[in-house]
This record gives structure tokens, sequence and C-alpha cells, in this order.
């Protein structure tokens, strides 16, 4: 009977382990992306929407960037507002600050240079320390197989592990969270990854307080060259800020039209 019961577990306890071993290797995938993801320029745009009650949009403010190399490190570079190209002295002084910027960075020390590139990796690397943490910080189950954008993937759900405490600052929320990946059968990379809040989360202090119920999401799209990157972020919810204005929509970070771009590109300066 003991025999028995415990080759009844065996099934649940070997779901578990590849669960957590389709993660690590999720994660590891991801670290190699970082260095491919260097050598890409984008366009970036942001939209915060404000929803009324009956979830209808009541106010939408919309940025797009363009996202380039300029002696090694990334420049944003305002193109346009609410989807529309920026009147001509916002034009005006954003070919200023490039101008500006063009000139400053080609006058730095070679010792500035190399600073101002290692503070962006360093930069790149805490942005990654929540996902080095996942396949420790929850109690993982692999659920099912889907297709996700045309390519199979595996569904796995997270609880966190109670007693669990983060290692780095940036992963302080894992406790409070449940997750659901989807992860690529073919390269291990989270396609999708998404977060439910479980109590409130005070992010930035008390800058903003995220409520129970709340959610963060990630995609990943594959792009030429074979690198995985951003696809698009959206938080939606009910949020405090500064603990005295609610707000209630969702906040969207869509990312296209990736370009691989020469490590050492120099943008000039518009004239």
């Amino acid at each position: 009977m003991r025999f028995l019961a415990v080759m009844g577990c065996v099934p649940a306890i070997l779901l578990a382990q590849d669960a957590r071993e389709i993660v690590r290797r999720s994660v590891a995938q991801d670290a190699a992306d970082i260095v491919l993801a260097r050598n890409y320029t984008y366009q970036e745009r942001q939209e915060q929407r404000e929803l009324d009650g009956s979830g209808k949009v009541k106010s939408s403010d919309a940025h797009t960037y363009a996202v380039t190399l300029m002696e090694g490190s990334p420049y944003r570079r305002l193109i346009a507002r609410n989807d529309r190209p920026l009147p001509a002295n916002e034009q005006q002084k954003e070919d200023e600050r490039l101008h500006r910027s063009t000139q400053d960075r080609s006058q730095e020390t070679p010792e500035q240079r190399q600073q101002r590139i290692a503070d962006w990796h360093r930069r790149q690397e805490s942005q990654r320390e929540p996902a080095r943490e996942i396949p420790d910080a929850f109690d993982l189950r692999l659920t099912k197989n889907e297709s996700l954008d045309g390519r199979p993937v595996y569904v796995i759900e997270g609880m966190p592990k109670p007693g669990y405490k983060p290692k780095s600052k940036g992963a302080f929320f894992l406790p409070k969270v449940k997750a659901r990946l989807w992860i690529d059968q073919r390269d291990y990379q989270c396609i999708k990854a998404e977060f439910e809040m479980l109590e409130p989360i005070y992010w930035g202090g008390i800058l903003v307080r995220l409520s129970k119920g709340d959610r963060f999401s990630l995609e990943f799209t594959r792009v030429d060259g074979g690198a995985w990157l951003p696809k698009r972020m959206l938080l939606s919810g009910s949020a405090r800020i500064m603990l005295v204005k609610a707000i209630h929509g969702d906040f969207e970070i869509a990312y296209s039209d990736y370009k691989k771009y020469p490590a050492e590109a120099v943008v000039s300066a518009v004239r």
C-alpha cells in the first residue's frame, strides 16, 4: 500500500519538476536575449487610458518614441503625441535636444563612455532580476499545452511559495502575485507572462498603490535575427497615485518596427 501511495504521487512530482525545469530554461534563454536586444532599434508607444464605471474609455494620452543607439547606448526621441506628428515648436525642441545629446556623447572621454554604457547594462540586468527568481519563488505546475501566435507553448501556473524572501529589490512583489506563463516549446522563450495581484502592492514607495485583482502582463515576439524582444506590456485595474488620486484603467506600452543595428552605430544630429 505504501508503494502504491508513493507511485501515485510520482506523476505530480514529475510535473512539478518539469514545470520548474521549463521555467529555468526559459529564464536562461531570456538572459541570452538581453545581449541580442542591444543591437536593435525600435518604436515604443505608451498609452494611458482611464475608464469610466461602465468600462468605456473616459480619456487617453499616448506618446510614441523612436529608440535608437547613440554612441553605444539608447537614445529616446519623442516623434508623435496621440498618434499625430509633433507640432513645429515641439519638433524643434526635440531636434535641439538630439543635437545636444549627440555633441555631448561624442565629446566624452573613453572612461565616461564606458561608464555610461556600463550603467545601461546594469539597468537592463536589474530589470531581469524578478524573472531570475521565478523558479524558486513559486510553486509551479504544468497545466496544459496550447498554441499562441501559431506556436506550441507550455502553460505553467505558479503560486508564491509561503515564506519566500526575494533576493533582489526588483523582485519584492513576487510573494504577492500569482503567475501564469506561456513558454514556447521549441525555443523555451516566454511568449507571455501574466501576474495577478493577490494583495495590494505599493510601487515606488508610496507613489503607486496597485489593488488586489489588478493584472500585469508582458508579451514577446521573435524578430529578424532570431532574438525574442518585448511586444507589449499592459497594466490594468485600479491604481491609486500618491495614495490620493484613484485611477481605473490601464497603461500599455507597445513595441514595434524592430531593426537590427550595428552595435557601434551613431545617430547623426538633425540639421
